[in-house]
């Protein structure tokens, strides 16, 4: 059991909230799929633009071009800002029309109503964009849950493996780093939370690979977190 009497409870997503296979084998190929009808058909959009700069170049010069850095990118599961906003465009067209539901696992849509029930914030930290977080949580196969969040963060925030980030979210929430407990199942952002000050509890969840040597406190579903 994890005893927390903070305030804000920061979740990541996969591997925390979302089972790991759901997103590399449904999500990101969704999106790898599409990628170049996408560029095609928004050709001169703001995120083209954005992917340019990611890319060190003014502009490309092709949605061939643009598309062949986007997949370079996804190959090496870059956390690339531009990729980001690319991938929750992409999947908005698929959350709307109905062929994406987002899987969760089971005990998290009762520990959200319950934490908040407590008087607890809930929020999320993540490298997909903000906009996909909430597309996220809108569209899953348990409904629409984003009613228990009240904020949410991506790599516009800062590197996930970087104490600053961590800081800059506590600023944003008007607290004390103390005051929040950080949720991953990546040891690396764990370590950069508690740098940082914060709490934090390792996600040991089906599917996820095994996690290198380290001292944070191991929870294999919500429930083992106890609010005092």
């Amino acid at each position: 059991m994890i005893t927390f009497g903070g305030k804000v409870i920061l979740l990541d997503i996969e591997g925390t909230v979302s089972p790991l296979a759901f997103v590399h084998e449904v999500m990101f190929p969704y999106a790898r799929q599409r990628a170049g009808a996408y560029l095609n058909t928004h050709w001169g959009t703001a995120v083209m633009g954005r992917l340019a700069s990611d890319a060190g170049v003014a502009r490309f010069a092709s949605p061939a071009e643009a598309e062949a850095a986007v997949l370079r990118w996804m190959d090496a599961d870059a956390k690339v800002t531009g990729l980001k906003q690319l991938q929750g465009l992409i999947w908005e067209e698929g959350f709307k029309n109905g062929e994406l539901r987002s899987r969760i696992f089971e005990d998290v849509p009762h520990a959200l109503a319950g934490w908040c029930r407590q008087g607890r914030e809930i929020r999320i930290y993540s490298s997909g964009s903000v906009h996909a977080q909430k597309l996220f949580f809108a569209h899953t196969k348990r409904g629409n849950l984003t009613a228990h969040f009240s904020g949410y963060y991506d790599t516009t925030t800062g590197s996930k493996r970087e104490a600053a980030s961590y800081a800059a979210i506590a600023a944003d929430c008007g607290l004390e780093t103390k005051e929040i407990l950080f949720v991953s199942d990546v040891v690396e952002e764990l370590n950069a939370a508690r740098n940082a000050g914060m709490l934090t509890a390792l996600a040991l969840r089906p599917g996820n690979a095994a996690a290198p040597p380290n001292d944070h406190p191991a929870l294999t579903s919500f429930s083992d977190i106890v609010l005092t």
